[in-house]
């Protein structure tokens, strides 16, 4: 018997059309979406499935809207094969998917927490300060250190362990620039700006923290049904009364999404299922833990091929 685990996408993974096809399909998908818009007193539905581009991708809008197509994606899942998984685990946003599969969180909790996130994490910047870049093909300790040594009394550091050969650094956007000429110069094959709206998980989201709590406290988290993997600890969490700390650290910290997937192949883990649009987790845990069994759900097609 595969041992499975659950894992949902962050941000980037949007597209515009996102959802449609499961709702359209499946009335389980449309309930989830129909909630969402509820929940937002506003067609967060529409702006999935018809754009525009430019606006699906503001942060305060792509993360409501990536949960609810992830939720609707597990909605479809769970119903069509009925199966229970031993670990939920999220990307940064996709934490709080994998609450709400989890039954730690309610979706409308959820939806209106991160539509909360989002605009925080854009407003705790203003535009040009921060900058996000990839640094592909480099060990993640040498960025560790060279983020300290081009830092300069400026703030960089890394977001996203993502896999072996793929660490996100952030920060002002100087000291992104210092640290990028000095990891080119210590061997990285690659360092590409992103192109985000904010610099997520370092310590410039700090404003983002008090603003989270207030929010967060106003939410009831259950115990969740299934422990979920965090990012800020990459361990397992079943305690209800730790979830709050644990979405307030990770607004600042990195995302150890190595270790997590590391986490769950050390926990027998044979079979990861990917709920939300793209294939971006898929991709990583190929590269973390090669003998993991990767299956990804986005659309009705994309259901069938999981089933066999």
């Amino acid at each position: 018997m595969a041992k499975i685990a659950f894992v949902f996408p962050g941000q980037g993974s949007q597209t515009v059309g996102m959802g449609k096809a499961l709702a359209d399909t499946f009335p389980e998908a449309k309930a989830v979406l129909d909630a969402a818009d509820d929940a937002l007193g506003e067609k967060l539905s529409k702006l999935c499935f018809e754009g525009p581009e430019d606006q699906l991708k503001l942060t305060a809008n792509t993360q409501p809207a990536i949960l609810a197509v992830s939720v609707a994606a597990h909605a479809v899942f769970v119903k069509r094969y009925g199966v229970t998984p031993a670990f939920v685990a999220g990307h940064s946003l996709g934490e709080y998917s994998a609450l709400v599969a989890a039954g730690a969180m309610s979706l409308a909790d959820a939806v209106k927490s991160v539509r909360a996130r989002g605009t925080f994490m854009q407003e705790a910047v203003p535009q040009g300060v921060g900058a996000m870049a990839a640094v592909l093909g480099l060990d993640a300790a040498k960025i560790e250190e060279i983020c300290r040594e081009a830092a300069e009394g400026e703030v960089v550091s890394c977001a996203n362990f993502n896999d072996p050969s793929q660490t996100v650094i952030a920060g002002h956007v100087k000291a992104v620039e210092r640290a990028g000429e000095k990891l080119k110069a210590a061997g990285a094959k690659r360092v590409l700006p992103l192109p985000v709206s904010a610099p997520f998980h370092c310590a410039l989201m700090q404003p983002v923290v008090p603003r989270l709590d207030e929010v967060l406290s106003k939410v009831q988290f259950s115990a969740p049904k299934v422990p979920v993997v965090t990012n800020v600890e990459a361990a397992p969490n079943s305690d209800s009364g730790r979830i709050k700390e644990l979405l307030l650290k990770q607004v600042t910290g990195s995302v150890r999404w190595v270790e997590t997937v590391q986490a769950l192949e050390k926990e027998g883990i044979t079979r990861v299922v990917e709920l939300g649009p793209g294939k971006v987790l898929c991709g990583l845990v190929k590269r973390i833990a090669k003998g993991i069994e990767l299956v990804n759900v986005e659309d009705p097609a994309s259901l069938e091929k999981a089933g066999t």
